[in-house]
């Protein structure tokens, strides 16, 4: 007898039975629905044979890896109708994604929108078909000969790469075989809900030097509501695009003669970035932030301490070569090694600790092309950055400290509710990316581990995700087409201070390294300029606003008025335009409605008479008349209470 364990309840069978024949000894509608099961832990398909005592858990589109395994079958229902349609063409990769698939072809053609409705019609011919995904395997030079003979050198340079002892497994669909790993569904014709998103470029894994491929995006559901439902979400989220929308409210630009990831931020966004900056380190002085200035390079010697240059040298911009020159350079991409310059101006004691050092640092990494997108991954940035020296026994409290001040940060903003937490470490299989020793990871993993826990933080772990120092929190958060960035990071680091010979003297006059919080408080400000543009459209809250209030005389004759009126509001610290063109009323309206201008104050005959002011809020319409006065009081609090 086979004891297969499920949630709720326990089965047993005389012999090996299916996935598929189990989901259905429960129900003939958990079969149709079952798209794969986890046995004990693994995902595989439904034609999986068990044949010993397991847990099983059937999984169905309502599970993540559910719906992992149907896109993923919709990326090969992808690549059969494109190697149908274009015979020539050359499979790379297909994988699932969030919220969809993609596929990369080498194709002598470029395909443009038309093409992809060919293509999906070609797909849907295919679910009809409703063909079996077989699965085989191979041995490692009958699978180079076999995908040789099909003509597809991508998959022939997979294979290669693949540690000697890998299983070599392949799927086949009718007249179409690909190198996968698989699970996938039973047949094609499960992929009941889908569409084709876009076509762009795709460097052949992701390198710069290698070939660009075409790699197309689609999304699939289990029924036509929901894919409706997220075509619809898509392009509403396409409106809120901080890469379309704030070129358009002229915040920010790009220039191909500057390069990729260097955006130019216009007056607009400018002021926007100083409006954050000027709040972050106001609040952070008031919470015992020092600030300190640094330079924006250093010679390698100062990266070799820190174990930069070692484990993070690629992606540096570095000046000079170390074979001929006498002195190398590069930029910082981070300021902790400048930082600590400071600290390791004079002796320090107990008593001078917890040391807070802030800095507003413009920093460079020198990220891979394919990876630019507008300014939320960019190769110059300006970021909050921050170092706490501190005792063992002030980590703790320095380390709630500084994640209250960032959430409190992020409330203000309004991206508080948008976040999740992910509890970074290390990957003990691949040791030549960190330094330290397995016991000192232990130690500070631990304490960390301790104090999140200790503070009732929900997050997820990510193994691997540690910087080569140490482990950290990483505050996540997701851009409108759901693809997740790291928005603040707050770490703790209990290698760096030996390295850089960090010490202080204890109470006991006994020498001793101090703990390092490495943070950020709203993390890097042209990520988060991009993410308020997307969360609010562009309608920012008052006190955010480049523009707060906008004047509109009617006619010239109430220029001098409106010019009044400016001058007032400008001495009140309220950012400030009036619209003297020579154009109609409800055409100047009209425009400081598409500029997301919080008020528009109307100034005619009627405002002249009375010294008043006709008062059109961006979010509640016309208010009517006020004193100017009067106004002045009402967005004065909306201000200075940083009011959403």
């Amino acid at each position: 007898m086979i004891t297969i364990t499920l949630r709720d309840d326990k089965k047993e069978f005389e012999s090996p039975v299916s996935v598929y024949e189990v989901a259905a000894s429960i129900s003939d509608g958990l079969a149709r629905a079952a798209l794969g099961a986890l046995v004990d832990g693994t995902v595989v398909e439904t034609g999986y044979v068990i044949d010993k005592d397991c847990d099983v858990e059937i999984l169905t589109f309502a599970s993540e890896e559910g719906k992992k395994i149907l896109r993923h079958t919709a990326s090969h229902v992808l690549a059969q109708a494109v190697k149908r349609l274009y015979p020539n063409a050359k499979l790379a990769i297909g994988p699932a994604i969030e919220n969809g698939f993609y596929y990369d072809f080498d194709m002598d053609s470029t395909l443009n929108n038309d093409d992809l409705k060919k293509i999906e019609d070609e797909m849907k011919k295919i679910v009809k078909e409703r063909i079996t995904l077989e699965r085989f395997e191979l041995p490692r030079a009958e699978a180079i000969k076999l995908m040789e003979e099909k003509g597809e050198p991508y998959k022939v340079e997979l294979i290669n790469d693949l540690p000697e002892d890998s299983v070599i497994s392949f799927y086949k669909q009718g007249d179409f075989t690909d190198l996968c790993a698989g699970p996938h569904a039973h047949h094609t014709g499960v992929v009941k809900a889908f569409k084709l998103m876009s076509v762009t470029g795709a460097y052949w894994r992701g390198n710069e030097n290698n070939k660009m491929l075409q790699r197309i995006y689609g999304t699939a559901f289990d029924n036509k509501d929901d894919l409706k439902a997220y075509i619809e979400m898509t392009e509403e989220a396409k409106k809120r695009d901080h890469n379309k929308l704030g070129r358009e409210l002229e915040l920010f630009t790009t220039v191909d003669s500057i390069g990729q990831g260097l955006p130019i931020l216009l007056p607009k966004g400018a002021k926007m970035i100083q409006i954050l900056q000027r709040f972050v380190e106001d609040h952070e002085a008031a919470h015992g932030w020092q600030m300190t200035k640094t330079p924006l390079m250093a010679k390698s010697d100062l990266y070799k301490i820190s174990g930069h240059w070692d484990h993070y040298k690629d992606s540096m911009f570095v000046m000079g070569d170390e074979e001929t020159d006498k002195e190398v350079f590069a930029l910082r991409p981070m300021t902790c090694p400048f930082q600590y310059q400071a600290y390791l101006n004079r002796m320090r004691s107990y008593r001078d600790l917890p040391m807070r050092l802030s800095e507003t640092s413009t920093l460079f990494r020198n990220e891979a092309s394919g990876e630019m997108h507008g300014l939320i991954r960019v190769r110059q940035f300006t970021i909050s950055e921050g170092h706490l020296m501190c005792r063992p026994d002030q980590l703790a409290d320095e380390f709630r400290r500084c994640l209250e001040m960032t959430n409190y940060m992020l409330d203000v903003l309004g991206l508080y509710e948008d976040v999740s937490y992910r509890f970074s470490q290390w990957d003990p299989d691949n040791r030549e990316k960190y330094i330290g020793t397995q016991e000192q990871w232990d130690e500070a993993q631990g304490t960390m581990k301790e104090i999140l826990d200790d503070l009732g933080v929900d997050y997820k772990i990510g193994i691997g995700e540690a910087a080569f120092y140490g482990p950290k929190l990483d505050i996540q958060i997701k851009n409108v087409f759901g693809k997740e960035d790291t928005l603040v990071t707050i770490q703790i680091d209990q290698m760096l201070a030996e390295k850089f010979g960090m010490e202080y003297t204890d109470s006991d006059g006994s020498k001793k390294n101090p703990y390092i919080i490495h943070r950020t408080s709203i993390g890097c400000y042209e990520r988060t300029l991009a993410l308020l543009i997307e969360k609010y459209a562009g309608a920012f809250p008052t006190w955010l606003s480049p523009t707060q209030v906008q004047i509109i005389p009617v006619s010239e004759r109430h220029f001098e008025y409106a010019k009044e009126l400016e001058s007032k509001l400008a001495n009140a610290l309220v950012r400030v335009e009036t619209d003297m063109r020579n154009e109609k009323l409800g055409y100047k309206i009209r425009e400081a409605q598409l500029s997301k201008v919080p008020y528009m104050l109307i100034v005619g005959d009627k405002e002249v008479e009375s010294g008043e002011v006709s008062v059109r809020s961006r979010k509640d319409g016309d208010l009517g008349s006020k004193t100017i006065e009067a106004f002045i009081a009402d967005i004065r609090n909306e201000i200075d209470n940083k009011l959403r």
